[in-house]
This record gives structure tokens, C-alpha cells and sequence, in this order.
């Protein structure tokens, strides 16, 4: 249990590993309460393993009843982040709550049509061009995300997307997500956040660049046949042979595309890339498919992601993150994609060791994602294989709006 207050802002974060989803849910009211005493909760994050989702109705309403949040969300995961703890394959539960005084907080929820052809948005906030976040959990089964980014995009071009797909279930139904007394087993739960904080996003893809960078000189779809004139499958395998053998063992399951978000920079670099996975190979053609859609003209570069690559990037980002602001953070949150952890790193509590090494001791919480939603050279982006952070602080006195 951490708790970090200053005048304003003041966050707070508890864990419990019992199985009984009553007596878990009644040791995060008890610790939460203990640390912010009857300071208002404006906004409460839950998240929890799959042991618990059979009883998701319980857990939304003892929290409502004891914590009274303006707005609780929350979501099943494959494994549950607490603190410095990433617990992949134990029954938890873990609160993150903040009282922000002054800010609009505002709850969301988002329901897809059966067939899948109209995304129904009650409730939303009015298009425009205010700058501000939103903090998302959706299910994969139900939700076309990339879909949902791009509505939000057109209705809020200054809006900041941040979250991550729910896991624990095998099949669509299973998971589930909660907002405030409700429980859904579809759709999308959010907050929408305005006013005096800064919420700054760093978006880890876990991937750095090999080999040169070129040029999509003929691509269909999600089909690439040319890299600067040259067949795109040439260029793939001319990388995987620069490799040395230890990364040509992995290659084979790691290397994936970056293709350039801004084409107007005059240099590119980690963050200026969105990662993508290279889904597949046509050899008498010579294209490579990847698993999004390209256009001619667009600069790309072949990334390799491993463990290393991984810990590397998240490092970086999040020491660049701190040196570049004035007010410490006081709260985060962390979706890690379910392909990290100790699968990647060959050891438990990695992403969340990271986070508290680089941002300091503070109230943390968040869960390991089907897919992880976070921003990339100011666009946001449905991700795989990724860490993506939320920090909070106080605004900067010299970046207004930062």
C-alpha cells in the first residue's frame, strides 16, 4: 500500500492476493480508506484476475458502498500490477484511487451493434477541440478498437487515448468490465479527464530499429511488394541475414515493421515509429504482409523486439519522460501487454520494477492487457507487445497544457 498526497492531487493504491472475492474487495475498501481518510474519491480503477470476474456485480457494489467514487472503473486481466508487483497467474485484486480537485472527471461507457456496423456513444462529451484524456478498458471480443480510435479521433483531435483490452476470458462473455454500479461483458468503460492535472502517456513498443530504413514503393492493403524499389521479401530476408545467431534464432518471431507516424521530421527515432507485426510472407510475389495498412510513399524500417530491446525502450522513454518535467509524478497507472512479463523477461516484475525505479515509489496499478492503447508520435493507437504508461501530476507551470 502506497499513498502520495500534495495540497491538491493525492493518490493511493492496495492490493490483496485472497481468493474470496468478498473478503479481497473488503481489504482494498479498508486500505484505501486507512490512507485517504474522508477525502472525496473522484476517480477508482479496479483491477482483477479471472478468479474474481464471476463476481464483478459484488466487487462494484461493496466499493460504491464504501468508497463512494464519482466514477469506478474497472476490468478482468490476465494477471493483475500492483506497486512494484506484476502477479501473472495467482488470484489478486488491486485498487488505484485519486481525489483531483478541480478536475472534470467524466464516465463513458460504449456499446457495438451485434452486427458490428454502429458504435453507439450515449453520453459522450460534445465534439471539440479541448485538450484532454481519456482512460479506456474494452473487451477484444466485442469492440473494433482501431474502429473506436478513429471515431474519437474525428470527435476529439486533441484528445489523448490511453488503456488496454481486458483479458482473463477465453471466449467472448467472459471478461468483464464494471463502471460504477454496472457490470458489462462487452463494449468499452472510460473516464474522460479535464482540468488542472497533467496525464502525460508514454507508449512503450518494446521494439528497436535494425538494418536501413526505406521507402513502400508498391503496397496493397496491408501487403507490401516493394521497399525502395527492391522486393519487399529481398529487404526482410537481407535484414534477417545482418543478424548475428543468437538474434536470427529469434528473429523468426520478433521482427516486425515500423512504419514513421510524422513524415515531416527530418530524422527519425525510438517513438517516431508505430510497430507492427509482420503477419506473413508471399514468396513468389516477393511481399511481406503486415498487420495494418500501408501506403506507397510512407517510410518504414524493420524492428526487432526481445527482451532486452524491451527492458531498453522502457527505460528510455520513461527517464526522457522524467527529465522533461519540472513537478514529480504522483500516480500511474500501467497496461502491459500479457506477451511481456516473465514470459519475455525471464523473471516476474519487470515492467512494474521499471516504473517505480524511473518514476520513484508511487501509487501504481494497472493489469496485463490483450492489447494496449496508447499514443505514438500524437496519435493514438491500438498496440500488441506493448507497456503503456499514464502519469500523473501536477501541471507545469511553464507547459499550461502539457
Amino acid at each position: 500500500m502506497i499513498t502520495h498526497s500534495t495540497s491538491t492531487l493525492q493518490f493511493a493504491t492496495a492490493v490483496s492476493r485472497k481468493t474470496d472475492t468478498e473478503a479481497a474487495t473488503r481489504d482494498l475498501a479498508d486500505a484505501i480508506l486507512m490512507q485517504v481518510g474522508t477525502a472525496p474519491l473522484d476517480l477508482a480503477f479496479v483491477f482483477f484476475s479471472s478468479h474474481h470476474a464471476a463476481k464483478t456485480s459484488m466487487i462494484s457494489a461493496m466499493l460504491q458502498k464504501d468508497l463512494r467514487a464519482k466514477v469506478c472503473l474497472g476490468c478482468s486481466g490476465e494477471g493483475v500490477i500492483a506497486g512494484a508487483e506484476e502477479i501473472e497467474a495467482a488470484a489478486a485484486m488491486t485498487i488505484w484511487v485519486a481525489c483531483l480537485p478541480g478536475v472534470t472527471v467524466t464516465p463513458l461507457q460504449l456499446s457495438v451493434s451485434q452486427l458490428q456496423d454502429q458504435i453507439r456513444m450515449p453520453g459522450w462529451p460534445e465534439p471539440g477541440l479541448e485538450a484532454s484524456t481519456f482512460l479506456l478498458l474494452a473487451d477484444p471480443f466485442s469492440t473494433p478498437m482501431q474502429e473506436v480510435l478513429s471515431l474519437m479521433t474525428d470527435r476529439y483531435p486533441q484528445g489523448k487515448v490511453v488503456g488496454g483490452l481486458a483479458g482473463g476470458g477465453r471466449d467472448a462473455g467472459e471478461n468483464r468490465l464494471l463502471l460504477n454500479d454496472q457490470v458489462f461483458d462487452g463494449g468499452v468503460v472510460g473516464v474522460q479527464l479535464t482540468g488542472p492535472i497533467a496525464v502525460r502517456t508514454v507508449t512503450s513498443q518494446g521494439c528497436r530499429p535494425i538494418g536501413e530504413r526505406f521507402v513502400v514503393t508498391r503496397a496493397e492493403g496491408n501487403l507490401i511488394h516493394e521497399l525502395g524499389g527492391v522486393s519487399a521479401l529481398k529487404r526482410l530476408q537481407d535484414v534477417f541475414e545482418s543478424l548475428g545467431g543468437a538474434q536470427r534464432r529469434d528473429a523468426h518471431r520478433a521482427l516486425h515493421l515500423g512504419i514513421v507516424i510524422d513524415e515531416h521530421k527530418s530524422h527519425f527515432e525510438r517513438g517516431d515509429f508505430l510497430v507492427r507485426n509482420l503477419i506473413g510472407a508471399d514468396q513468389q510475389a516477393g511481399a511481406v504482409a503486415i498487420g495494418d495498412v500501408v501506403q506507397e510513399g510512407q517510410t518504414v524500417q524493420f524492428h526487432l523486439r526481445d527482451a532486452k530491446s524491451a527492458s531498453d525502450d522502457l527505460h528510455f522513454l520513461l527517464a526522457a519522460d522524467r527529465a522533461k518535467h519540472q513537478n514529480p509524478p504522483l500516480g500511474a497507472l500501467l497496461f502491459s501487454c500479457c506477451g511481456r512479463g516473465e514470459g519475455l523477461f525471464g523473471q516476474p516484475h519487470h515492467d512494474s520494477g521499471v516504473v517505480q525505479e524511473r518514476l520513484g515509489s508511487l501509487p501504481t496499478a494497472g493489469f496485463f492487457a490483450q492489447g494496449e492503447i496508447g499514443p505514438v508520435g500524437g496519435r493514438n493507437f491500438l498496440h500488441g507487445y506493448t507497456a503503456s504508461v499514464v502519469i500523473f501530476s501536477e501541471p507545469d507551470s511553464r507547459t499550461p497544457h502539457p
